[in-house]
């Protein structure tokens, strides 16, 4: 019953670890040998750092490579999703449950293959919410529709803009009064469409 109790004990402590493990391989993008998870985590034999390698394995957090390494699946990218909207508005009642997960990668780049990231430089977005050092995740293609926030090559310089049109034709609108649109002179073509955007506060 004593041992029963312990193996419980650090079961309920699964999240914990998982969470310990994340933030030891956002450092280091790799995931501890069981040496080093037992003194990560506290444990003192080797057992209990095998049980919950099985215990992560078992709910699909981690896995084992053909070399026999650790290693993170997709899951152990997961972050847990707040059941309650955040309002801009007036404040709501406080509720700290928590339904659901998903990963950050796999929400914003539904097509890895053709995402790129472009660090943003510079103001002439910034109306559209687009501010300098902002990264743009934009997914490659030729074509885009007008409205759409479009890496182009314009005279064979990069921007991004918004795409726009009128009677003179194509042209590239930036999003702060301060600018001018962008009437190409020799050449338009479209790199990609923005599909998101990440921004770190410090």
């Amino acid at each position: 019953m004593f041992q029963t109790g312990i193996v419980m004990a650090h079961q309920n402590r699964d999240q914990e670890y998982l969470g310990k493990l994340q933030d030891y391989f956002s450092q280091y993008r790799n995931l501890p040998s069981y040496a080093v998870i037992g003194n990560l985590l506290g444990m003192a034999s080797k057992s209990a750092v095998s049980a919950l390698v099985k215990r992560l394995t078992l709910a699909g957090y981690i896995e084992m490579t053909p070399d026999k390494r650790l290693a993170p699946t997709k899951r152990f990218f997961e972050r847990e999703l707040a059941d309650f909207p955040v309002p801009a508005g007036l404040p709501a009642a406080a509720n700290d449950a928590m339904s659901e997960s998903l990963t950050i990668d796999e929400y914003l780049i539904p097509r890895p293959s053709s995402t790129v990231l472009v660090k943003v430089k510079g103001d002439s977005m910034i109306e559209a919410g687009i501010h300098d050092g902002d990264i743009a995740i934009v997914e490659k293609r030729h074509a885009a529709s007008l409205g759409d926030k479009v890496i182009a090559i314009v005279d064979g310089e990069y921007t991004l803009k918004t795409l726009a049109k009128d009677k003179q034709g194509f042209l590239l609108q930036p999003e702060n009064a301060d600018y001018a649109p962008i009437r190409p002179q020799e050449g338009l073509e479209i790199y990609g469409v923005m599909v998101g955007l990440i921004r770190k506060y410090r």
